[in-house]
């Protein structure tokens, strides 16, 4: 099955403009929609939209189904009457536009939300009501999780009181009664971020725009997934994990990745028939139009590291649960427009998995000349590309193509001019002549960072895996994006054939009658 020609842009919506401190479903993310449009774009990929922990990634959340409450604008709330506008203001949220202030971030925004909740009087909104409802699979354990973190101080779940750690029923009705309050501004909050994302889920679809959604394999140890469901998880009778997930050692890091996430009792999701993981993605298609599965090779084999490692030196591979889980979601759940992350080292049995369920693949023009890349460089030459993959300058992961650039060997440069036909050391324009390339080349989709188009160096990095601190922060300023970059963009589409995918005209007749 082909896939339409089409193309988009990779931004968090972390790295949105916004005036409080963090990019959110505020004004700016509809402009940016209206930005994507004007330069032809189909699709906008974004990063897993969970309330974050420790280390502020997306891919370490406190839920596979909640969303960040940072996401939450302010301004609607402002609109509402919830909050006044001097209130925000009086917040400091961080001097700089381009730049995340994670600190003050959570120091500050809580605490309006909070005003907002005890203003709301939401116990009485029927949409509230019906939401509870509706999200009772996970909503309660989620709320009631996050208001006993709060009350141990955030402490992880695995160092609570032995209760509630495991779940006695009489210390969860009692933590129930006692944190009443507390677990339901956690469903307001909720409320609040589903609330808005379908707004602009649905203004950018009509638009013409489709939503990459993104789900890590893997849930975080401190995590109401973990904690409401030990017994989906590799975890010993006190409920510590007996092994967690990483990757081994490679070109990029010496001693592997230790991710610290558990694993899965594939045998018990099995004997399930993978209940849990065909709600998570039928949630995950409610939230978006196609999903993205991130470390894809973990359904074939995943990387199991001894729990109290440092490194992950001392792993094995272990099986998963191959097309068994992929052939359910079919039954189940139909089909589904999924992208296989299958970077990285790719052994036969992952390249049948990804060739018999039918996903597209992932290309990352960057691995096609840089020797610490582990996999087949041959395999992300443009030449070399189907219709049924999905090419990248760069991910989340990536350095910007203008920082890689700078980084690689003068041999691997030379190899990248030789391959472009251009001889011309012009840092910039190779950024330019790259995205060209990807864009010409047979690849169904093809996404991009907008750093990229931006031609910006690894200051706009938006990860560097293994590391604390300096991750997940740039943000895009206003007027960054230009409507001079956007008509640029415009070209590229028309000249490649990757058309904007076109809403459905009762839509668009609807939104005509809207905006007149």
């Amino acid at each position: 099955m082909g896939i339409q020609r089409e193309c988009g842009v990779l931004l968090p919506i972390s790295s949105l403009p916004s005036k409080y401190g963090i990019g959110c479903f505020s004004k700016s993310a509809y402009e940016f929609v209206d930005q994507l449009k004007a330069a032809g774009q189909g699709c906008w990929q974004i990063l897993p939209l969970g309330p974050t922990s420790y280390g502020d990634s997306p891919y370490q959340s406190f839920s596979t189904f909640a969303g960040n409450p940072y996401f939450i604008s302010l301004e609607d709330l402002i609109e509402e009457g919830v909050l006044t506008k001097k209130e925000c203001d009086a917040v400091d949220f961080g001097s700089r536009a381009d730049d995340v202030d994670y600190e003050k971030i959570y120091k500050g925004r809580y605490k309006l939300l909070r005003k907002a909740y005890e203003r709301s009087d939401i116990s009485k909104n029927p949409e509230f009501v019906r939401f509870q409802q509706e999200q009772a699979h996970w909503l309660g354990d989620y709320a009631l999780f996050m208001a006993v973190k709060d009350r141990f101080g955030g402490i992880p779940w695995t160092e609570w009181a032995e209760d509630i750690r495991l779940r006695w029923n009489n210390a969860l009705d009692y933590y129930r009664r006692e944190l009443y309050f507390e677990i339901e501004f956690q469903e307001y909050m909720q409320f609040k971020f589903y609330e808005q994302w379908a707004k602009l889920k649905a203004y950018a679809n009509k638009k013409g725009i489709r939503i990459i959604g993104d789900i890590p394999i893997y849930v975080a140890m401190d995590s109401a997934d973990t904690w409401a469901n030990p017994g989906l998880f590799k975890l010993d009778e006190n409920n510590e994990p007996t092994q967690v997930a990483g990757c081994p050692p490679d070109g990029f890091s010496a001693t592997g990745q230790l991710w610290g996430n558990p694993l899965y009792r594939w045998d018990v999701h099995r004997n399930t028939g993978f209940e849990w993981w065909m709600k998570r993605l039928a949630h995950c298609f409610n939230m978006y139009d196609v999903v993205r599965i991130d470390h894809f090779r973990g359904f074939d084999e995943y990387y199991a590291i001894p729990y109290g490692d440092k490194t992950a030196e001392r792993g094995w591979w272990e099986k998963g649960p191959g097309m068994d889980l992929f052939r359910t979601v079919s039954q189940r759940l139909g089909q589904k427009d999924i992208i296989a992350e299958d970077l990285g080292f790719m052994t036969d049995s992952v390249k049948r998995l990804v060739e018999e369920s039918g996903y597209p693949n992932m290309k990352v023009i960057e691995f096609a000349f840089d020797a610490r890349d582990t996999g087949n460089a041959s395999d992300y030459l443009p030449h070399n590309y189907t219709n049924n993959c999905v090419v990248y300058t760069g991910t989340h992961d990536n350095e910007t193509l203008l920082g890689w650039y700078s980084d690689i060997t003068p041999e691997e440069r030379h190899m990248v001019r030789e391959y472009l036909w251009n001889f011309h050391d012009d840092e910039k324009g190779i950024c330019r002549n790259m995205i060209r390339l990807v864009m010409g080349s047979a690849a169904g989709r093809c996404i991009i960072p907008i750093q990229d188009y931006l031609q910006l160096d690894n200051t706009a990095r938006i990860n560097q895996p293994s590391t604390l601190g300096i991750n997940w922060k740039w943000r895009l300023t206003e007027g960054q994006f230009t409507k001079e970059l956007q008509k640029e963009m415009l070209a590229l589409v028309t000249r490649f054939g990757r058309r904007n995918w076109t809403p459905d005209p009762v839509e668009e007749e609807d939104e005509e009658k809207e905006e007149a």
